[in-house]
């Protein structure tokens, strides 16, 4: 069963927020602000924080620049993921992509229905990774966000978790590039 096995030592990782709005300013992105008060008050930090128009290729290039960034293990978005014509973080995010974590959307989903029912089939949250960066597409309300925080990534960004967890293999993401 998940635990967190306190004899192990926290790992602090860093943690880049990504808001996806075509209107919302820093003072207005609640979403936002609910992921950078979670990053730490789980003990993580905050690497950097922007907000980018729905526009396909600058949510990517901004994904990308993360990625490039040695400072960043983690990016978490909120925004755009949902059906209507100016939803493109998803595609953003798997252009950036070199695997898809499919089970986060489906674990998302799940912890969605719980709380929204099925409201939750709206949702296209994903999660993947390139470069050896982490990177996740949460929705854009505060409810979605302290969801997926509180039931997924509070745990898989926690190297004390177990049976596993994301940190414990982060140091194996990119060893593919390594071997070339």
């Amino acid at each position: 069963m998940s635990r967190i096995d306190e004899t192990k030592d926290f790992i602090a990782v860093r943690i880049a927020v990504l808001t996806v709005s075509d209107t919302r300013s820093m003072d207005e992105d609640r979403s936002g602000q609910v992921l950078v008060d979670r990053i730490a008050a789980a003990g993580h930090v905050l690497a950097d924080r922007q907000i980018v128009r729905d526009e396909r290729a600058d949510i990517a290039a901004q994904l990308r620049r993360w990625v490039a960034d040695d400072a960043v293990d983690v990016v978490i978005s909120t925004g755009g993921t949902g059906l209507t014509g100016r939803d493109v973080t998803v595609e953003a995010h798997r252009d950036v992509y070199e695997k898809e974590i499919d089970a986060f959307g489906t674990v998302f989903t799940i912890v969605s229905m719980n709380k929204i029912g099925t409201s939750a089939i709206q949702s296209r949250a994903t999660g993947g990774v390139a470069g050896g960066t982490y990177l996740f597409a949460l929705p854009g309300s505060p409810g979605a966000c302290k969801d997926a925080w509180d039931e997924i990534l509070s745990l898989q960004l926690d190297y004390r978790h177990r049976p596993c967890n994301f940190v414990e293999i982060m140091p194996r993401l990119d060893e593919h590039q390594r071997r070339k």
